[in-house]
């Protein structure tokens, strides 16, 4: 069988090149809201954040994603990001890849 070509995106942390399931997407809508994209498929400018919750922390220090969006993001969304990547990372760590 031929294999496929894994798609990879850089992580905007670390900057680390990282397979596409294994990081989450953050996405800025048209109206300059950011919110996660669990999917990866909404509409808007989108940027990838590996499952680090120790990462996450550190880019809330440094404010990364404001910087990389051009717009202030609300503290609040980096407490969100901080618990959706540490459930992701629970999760896969307990049932393995199911992506």
């Amino acid at each position: 069988m031929k294999t496929r070509k894994i798609p990879l995106r850089k992580d905007l942390l670390s900057g680390e090149m990282f397979p596409k399931k294994s990081l989450v997407r953050i996405v800025r809508n048209a109206d300059n809201s950011v919110a996660i994209d669990p999917t990866g498929k909404a509409q808007g400018r989108g940027a990838y954040v590996a499952l680090d919750p120790d990462a996450v922390l550190a880019a809330k220090k440094k404010q990364v994603i404001d910087k990389a969006f051009a717009v202030k993001v609300d503290p609040a969304f980096y407490d969100e990001l901080f618990a959706y990547v540490d459930h992701q990372k629970a999760r896969r760590e307990l049932f393995g890849d199911t992506k």
